[in-house]
């Protein structure tokens, strides 16, 4: 039967529960419009049926393509009364005496599978021998769609909808893991090879007291390795670890916690955060992209001065045959335009990270779903693969710190290049040698803001780690092992060239962190075997 240049079919009444229902007229097509040729254009997607409920001209605040999804999904979730209004609207082809024959279809098949849940749920109720009261069934799995937005209210979810901080969580999470990782990459490949032909990927000046420095582009960890290794990982393991909890991790939760009730609940914890995002921006982009180029690079390339140590950056002013002030000046704004993009992406990723452990706790994991014992070992699974990842991170964000401090630390030594600096150390404090210092006095704005990225990963990790803590004594000893990792790296990093020897703490942090990415476990045994005990919270 068409009805509106669209297949309609009449309710069928036949005492189906709401999925089963959807299940029969997402198959069917119900409600689309007919093809060119006069047959049905053929079954709903969750991305068709989303379009067409938000092109209905009243339904001014659309529908979330993650809620759609949920009613394709094999699940219990049901559909909010709003909801059923607009879907009503579809199959009923527009037709006023249609769409209430299909509101009341629809409602009456949510209500059976509200009943067929609580039946569910008295059953597992009696098998565990829980007192555990059943949710108000007629508390709706959209409670957030069900409620009728104002205009203004409508308005402003759309402006978020397109919001940074979604488009930041957009690019850790669509497309493929590889994306942001090989972009990255390939950024810091570019700016190498521009220096190749620039000229100054290897270059050695002999600064004021006869001491030669090499300061080429490709002899800057800080520009080399941390850009071609520690964040293309940083950012593979925040995009592993955010597809795990959004696509496995949470929707596990769900099923045993009564206070997270919609997929769209992600999406309103990382709209909350949009100021942290927008501060995180400004911060990176304005602050240690625009300010410290024009600080560091474009002042003293335009009237020279000697308050920052000569770097790739500046060589022009000592060695003008070598590189061109003009030519300086674009290569060095190109390249910090890249570094302060990646280093709000790195920021947006310890955001996210802090996401979705503070999700965990909206879920209130420790306070329910621990209570079921059937359930025990899989949430301690699923918490202690989140803080492993959460682990892993950290120790990448500590070694990009160390990274940035040590460049800067070299720039204002007397060893004519990196290599030379570490094991000139190393040799000294073997031999019991003391350290020889120049007379100059640089200022080191990287040790600043090294600091910050130190303080901010570690921050994260804290915050993981009291989280979790609470949710029962088995997670005390691997935490306990966690932290004196990163202590350590923490460690590691505020002694960079404090003292002579301090090459010998580097290295050795260096392969407990290497260690620590390999094994995030650090030897335990398996979490698996941790979640089959008793556990005593």
């Amino acid at each position: 039967m068409f009805q509106n240049g669209k297949l309609f079919l009449p309710p069928p009444n036949d005492g189906s529960d709401w999925k089963e229902l959807f299940k029969k007229l997402a198959a069917a097509g119900a409600g689309r419009p007919l093809g060119e040729d006069g047959f049905p254009a053929g079954p709903w997607t969750p991305e068709l049926l989303a379009e067409a409920i938000s092109q209905i001209d009243s339904n001014q605040a659309g529908v979330d393509l993650r809620t759609v999804q949920l009613w394709f999904q094999e699940n219990d979730r049901g559909i909010s009364a709003a909801n059923i209004r607009w879907l009503a609207r579809v199959f009923g082809c527009d037709d006023p005496a249609a769409t209430a024959a299909w509101q009341v279809e629809l409602s009456s098949a949510q209500a059976r599978l509200q009943a067929k849940r609580r039946e569910a749920k008295k059953a597992d109720s009696l098998a565990l021998e829980s007192p555990d009261v059943s949710p108000d069934p007629t508390v709706d799995d959209e409670q957030s769609s069900a409620l009728e937005l104002t205009p203004e209210a409508a308005a402003d979810r759309k402006k978020q909808r397109f919001g940074l901080a979604r488009k930041s969580e957009a690019l850790f999470s669509g497309g493929s893991p590889l994306n942001l990782p090989a972009s990255v990459f390939a950024g810091a490949s570019a700016l190498g090879f521009l220096s190749y032909i620039v000229g100054i990927h290897s270059a050695v000046y002999v600064r004021a007291d006869n001491v030669a420095k090499e300061v080429g582009f490709l002899w800057a960890p800080n520009w080399t390795f941390l850009f071609m290794v520690l964040l293309p990982l940083f950012f593979a393991l925040v995009t592993e670890l955010l597809a795990f909890w959004t696509k496995k991790g949470r929707v596990k939760l769900w099923s045993g916690s009564d206070t997270t009730t919609s997929e769209d609940d992600w999406a309103r914890n990382v709209e909350a955060s949009s100021s942290s995002y927008w501060a995180v921006f400004l911060i990176c982009v304005l602050f240690a992209g625009v300010f410290q180029w024009i600080g560091v690079c474009l002042i003293p390339l335009l009237e020279g001065g000697a308050d920052y140590a000569t770097s790739w950056g500046t060589l022009a002013t000592v060695r003008p045959e070598v590189i061109s002030v003009p030519v300086s000046i674009g290569f060095t704004a190109f390249a910090y335009l890249y570094m302060s993009l990646c280093f709000y992406l790195f920021f947006a990723g310890l955001i996210l990270l802090h996401t979705m452990v503070h999700d965990l706790r909206k879920i209130g994991a420790e306070a329910t779903i621990l209570q079921q014992v059937g359930s025990q070992g899989e949430v301690y699974e699923l918490c202690l693969r989140l803080m492993r990842g959460i682990f892993r991170c950290t120790i990448l964000g500590i070694l990009v710190a160390v990274c940035m401090k040590a460049q800067s630390s070299y720039l204002t030594s007397n060893a004519k290049n990196i290599v030379d600096w570490l094991s000139g150390d190393m040799y000294s404090a073997l031999a019991g040698r003391e350290g020889v210092s120049n007379g100059f006095h640089y200022r080191m704005p990287t040790h600043y803001s090294s600091l910050l990225v130190a303080l901010s990963t570690l921050v994260v990790f804290v915050y993981g780690s009291i989280c979790l803590r609470a949710i029962g004594t088995r997670f005390h000893v691997p935490l306990w092992k966690m932290a004196a990792v990163v202590t350590w790296l923490f460690a590691t990093y505020l002694l960079v060239d404090a003292f002579v020897g301090f090459s010998i703490v580097l290295g050795s942090g260096v392969l407990v962190a290497v260690f620590s990415l390999v094994d995030p476990g650090l030897g335990s045994r398996r979490s698996s075997e941790i979640g089959s005990k008793q556990i005593v919270s």
